[in-house]
């Protein structure tokens, strides 16, 4: 699905949030490889790569399905975020969608993640989704405390816990809290 771009300013940084369009393909390669190395936060740290031609075929996908959104910030010409919600095809999870959310490291502390949240939410109140959720690949790891309180601010609850999870590099065992939102909806 597509939605209309929308601007903001914030710590006088200008950026914009919109639809990903297929020209968009190579930088979300590389926006998606960085954004996973700079942090223990994301699953794949160099692993599961997505090239151009992945990430055209989702783009293509996700702008004709009316229950799929993948959003892009853009800040002078750079991607420096990205969310996207992918919806369910069997009838009984057709109410809920899942959601991944990422931001270059650069970018944090401007609202670009809580801006790409609202806008999410937004569009799946007028979109008749009635869940939003943070699962597996997408949940949040029990470190990343901007990320959980983001989420907690927004609405969103912890439905579960996924213990013992990931191994991250200290070589401890982490989980994941599963979040979901339904308030609003």
């Amino acid at each position: 699905m597509i939605i209309n771009q929308h601007a903001f300013t914030v710590k006088r940084l200008h950026y914009t949030i919109r639809s990903a369009v297929e020209s968009d393909a190579e930088r979300l390669s590389e926006l998606r490889a960085q954004i996973d190395g700079e942090t223990e936060h994301m699953d794949r740290r160099g692993e599961a790569l997505i090239d151009r031609e992945g990430f055209i075929k989702i783009i293509k996908i996700d702008t004709n399905h009316p229950r799929n959104l993948f959003l892009v910030a853009e800040v002078d010409g750079r991607l420096a975020g990205y969310s996207r919600c992918a919806s369910y095809e069997l009838k009984r999870f057709a109410h809920k969608v899942e959601f991944g959310l990422g931001v270059l490291k650069h970018f944090w502390g401007f609202g670009i993640g809580k801006k790409l949240m609202k806008k999410t939410i937004s569009w799946a109140d007028t979109n008749g989704v009635k869940k939003i959720v943070l699962i597996v690949l997408n949940g949040v790891l029990e470190t990343n405390k901007n990320a959980i309180e983001l989420y907690k601010k927004l609405g969103f609850e912890i439905e579960g816990l996924i213990k013992k999870d990931r191994i991250l590099s200290d070589g401890k065992y982490y989980y994941y809290n599963v979040y979901l939102y339904d308030g609003q909806i």
